[in-house]
């Protein structure tokens, strides 16, 4: 499925309010990691990709943080947010594909996965690996939730196995946690691990 028809696709879906992934709260295990996050960290860059209602991203803003970056190539999702939170940077919710985004032009401390890998076709798996580590700097991590359950549809979300993301991530990444999260939603006990990557020095 091309890019156009995939963003015509999430706009649909958004538009019909045809979104049962959606938790309509920012996810317990990632309030708790930015929870713990010093205030030294609040002027990191954070990249939220396909980042849908991005509560996350709100209330990464709620608690100050200052260089949050959102992508989605939906504009549902975005117009939304920014009539929820006026006063957010413009420049900093951009519609665009993910995948078009350019390493020369974005870098990032840390990227916060949430909900975007299990939406993209499993055959760009690869790929979101490669790009993830293009733009992280140095060192910098990918912090979020991977679904481990198989759903059995030729739909997103699509899910996977600890084994497959430790084999498609370790030649980027190296594995800091990538376990079963304690505390999920309740809707998604015992369907999620939470992973800690960092991104390997090399550059790709």
């Amino acid at each position: 499925m091309g890019n156009v028809n995939q963003a015509e696709f999430w706009q649909q879906r958004y538009e019909k309010n045809s979104i049962g992934w959606d938790m309509g709260q920012v996810s317990p295990p990632l309030k708790a990691y930015i929870d713990q996050l010093p205030d030294s960290a609040k002027n990191q860059a954070i990249l939220v990709p396909g980042a849908g209602n991005a509560y996350e991203v709100g209330y990464l803003y709620e608690q100050g943080f200052t260089n949050v970056t959102l992508v989605d190539f939906a504009t549902a999702p975005i117009e939304a947010f920014a009539e929820c939170y006026p006063s957010f940077p413009s420049e900093h919710l951009i519609c665009a594909d993910f995948f078009s985004l350019s390493a020369e032009q974005y870098q990032f401390d840390w990227i916060l996965e949430q909900t975007f890998f299990c939406a993209i076709n499993p055959s760009r798996r690869d790929e979101y690996v490669q790009q993830m580590a293009r733009l992280l700097k140095p060192q910098g991590k990918l912090i979020g939730l991977l679904f481990d359950t198989d759903f059995g549809r030729e739909e997103p979300p699509f899910g996977g196995t600890k084994e497959e993301y430790q084999q498609r991530f370790q030649s980027h990444f190296d594995i800091d946690i990538m376990e079963p999260s304690y505390n999920s939603h309740p809707a998604r006990q015992g369907s999620e691990l939470f992973i800690k990557l960092q991104a390997k020095s090399a550059r790709v």
